[in-house]
């Protein structure tokens, strides 16, 4: 009963303009998406080659003869080092890649979502192919060590983990920025 009774005094009721219910539109969306898979995807190639460049190698030492290598004391944390700055770089780029997928207006939608977040795992996936190749032939180890010897091993991804780093950031920030947005048709209409 107060319901109504305060219905009269100037509350506000949430009613949709048109009357009709947004529709998601796929098949326009398909080969914007695709293109945006294409593109992010390719964002892996800097990526990859930004990790090689900030990773630490680990300092190993030769121990025997056959040239197998121990780690300096402490230089093991590296390893931690390596994971830790292309988690970093795999989140930056999730939250560019879904605040400039949001700004697509024309585009909005699931489809374009899904487009992203596969974009952004080819992305993160090419960017550890690369950048340990790229870190590899930076830090070549030498063919003949002296017993001894200390060396730079080129920084390692031990985990295939660190992929899910840039398609779900990019999925927070898109999902993030559409609850966000008051408009049914996340406003594709006014693009």
């Amino acid at each position: 009963m107060s319901e109504q009774a305060g219905a009269g005094r100037g509350h506000a009721t949430l009613v949709q303009a048109t009357g009709q219910v947004s529709r998601v539109v796929v098949r326009a969306d398909l080969l914007p998406a695709f293109s945006a898979v294409s593109l992010i995807a390719l964002l892996g190639l800097p990526l990859g080659w930004i990790w090689s460049r900030l990773a630490p190698p680990q300092r190993m030492r030769v121990v025997t003869r056959e040239h197998q290598l121990a780690p300096l004391t402490a230089e093991s944390w590296h390893r931690f080092d390596d994971l830790a700055i292309f988690l970093l770089i795999g989140l930056v780029a999730g939250l560019l890649v879904g605040v400039v997928v949001w700004l697509l207006r024309a585009r909005r939608g699931p489809v374009m979502l899904v487009g992203a977040v596969l974009g952004s795992l080819l992305s993160a996936w090419l960017a550890m192919r690369m950048g340990t190749a790229f870190a590899e032939a930076r830090f070549s180890l030498p063919t003949s060590a002296e017993l001894g010897a200390v060396v730079d091993r080129a920084p390692v991804l031990e985990t295939g983990w660190a992929l899910l780093a840039q398609p779900l950031t990019t999925a927070f920030a898109y999902g993030t920025l559409a609850a966000w947005n008051a408009r049914d048709d996340l406003g594709r209409r006014l693009g």
